[in-house]
């Protein structure tokens, strides 16, 4: 049986590993600087970058609710927020505009 990341409706795993938020969760120096452009303040850059990663590993927006908090603690590290900042959803006006950003070419 597929592994439910290689199904058609791909999804978080219930555990998800130590090394998977290093390995597919960290954004590369173009997408943090992006994300930073994008946003005005230090609440919506990790919810942009969690949705930015989440749609390369998934092919779609997750809800944030969805996403484990390891991957969010992660993101929220790798860009130097503090602890304060929390991973939260953004009003549906923010999402909608998050979605319809043209992402930062990604490394091949």
């Amino acid at each position: 049986m597929a592994s439910i990341d290689r199904t058609a409706y791909p999804r978080f795993a219930r555990a998800v590993s130590a090394r998977e938020p290093a390995e597919v969760f960290t954004p590369s120096p173009a997408e943090a600087e992006w994300t930073r452009g994008k946003t005005q303040d230090d609440q919506h850059p990790p919810a942009l970058l969690v949705r930015l990663k989440a749609y390369q590993r998934l092919g779609y927006f997750p809800k944030l609710a969805d996403v484990p908090p390891v991957v969010a603690e992660h993101t929220r590290g790798v860009i130097g927020l503090t602890e304060q900042i929390v991973l939260t959803d953004v009003a549906e006006r923010s999402a909608k505009r998050h979605r319809s950003f043209r992402p930062p070419s990604s490394p091949a």
